[in-house]
């Protein structure tokens, strides 16, 4: 089963999506899984996972809704108030649904660099094993280094980095970033998307020769068996269609066995996310 573990859906209003600036426009518009299905058809995706963009009880069930009525979405990845104190009534609420696999923060938004260290935050971070849920790690690379020590205080709860922490690609840097994300790769518990890149380089002029040094450094610490293909559709929209975001993961690592490609475009993200 090939799957896209890390895509958007939305119903577009300036009110709730003011991230969406306008060297975005392009994206100012509804996306919902009538528009990805032939998408993730025409690349021989089997399935995606739907992954919150707002921070809303209303939109994780929505989500879920979503994926009862859509064989394709296999999961979803949903927000909870981790930091109330009414997070287990949430979860509790929530996880009765067999498609929550995961939630997730906007902790990149958040000024404090430290926000995952936060106790209430941990506490909520606690409850996530009781429910059987993931939790995907949006972080900034600026970030990064605590979501290490996150990682490390709960050993027995599964992690998932997005977007490889929005390394600085259109610059080419490197360091520190590269020791960071290998800190975390050096926890079992951590996994990595494959995710979100072409947002952070040149949107208008990149080349595939751009993410080579990122990618090699991904798979290198995490190996096929923790890492998982993402588009970030539709916000990779901005720079690249979905079949050149699909095209620059399947390119770089044909020189890999079958077995771990196959891990990288499903198989990892079908473990990690407990789907059948």
């Amino acid at each position: 089963m090939k799957l896209d573990a890390h895509q958007h859906f939305w119903e577009y209003n300036i009110a709730e999506y003011g991230w969406i600036g306008e060297e975005m426009k392009a994206i100012r518009q509804s996306f919902l899984p009538q528009d990805l299905e032939p998408i993730l058809a025409q690349s021989g995706m089997d399935g995606c996972i739907a992954v919150q963009a707002r921070q809303s009880l209303t939109e994780t069930e929505w989500l879920l809704q979503l994926a009862e009525r859509y064989e394709f979405i296999k999961g979803v990845v949903g927000w909870v108030d981790l930091c109330s104190d009414d997070a287990r009534n949430q979860l509790e609420l929530l996880a009765s649904n067999p498609y929550l696999k995961g939630v997730r923060h906007v902790i990149q938004d958040e000024p404090d660099l430290q926000y995952v260290l936060r106790e209430d935050f941990q506490r909520g971070i606690s409850l996530l094993k009781e429910y059987d849920l993931a939790y995907d790690l949006l972080v900034s690379k600026e970030q990064l280094p605590y979501a290490v020590e996150l990682v490390k205080a709960f050993p027995e709860q599964r992690f998932v980095l997005d977007h490889l922490a929005k390394p600085d690609i259109k610059s080419g840097i490197l360091s520190p970033w590269q020791e960071a994300l290998e800190s975390l790769a050096a926890q079992p518990n951590a996994y990595c998307k494959l995710s979100g890149m072409v947002t952070e380089a040149d949107w208008a002029n990149w080349t595939s020769k751009d993410f080579t040094p990122y990618l090699d450094i991904a798979i290198e610490a995490f190996g096929a068996e923790r890492l998982m293909f993402g588009s970030d559709w539709p916000v990779s929209n901005v720079s690249a269609a979905y079949a050149d975001v699909y095209g620059i993961i399947t390119d770089h690592i044909r020189s890999l066995s079958v077995s771990d490609q196959e891990r990288i475009l499903g198989g990892t993200c079908a473990a990690f996310y407990q789907i059948s």
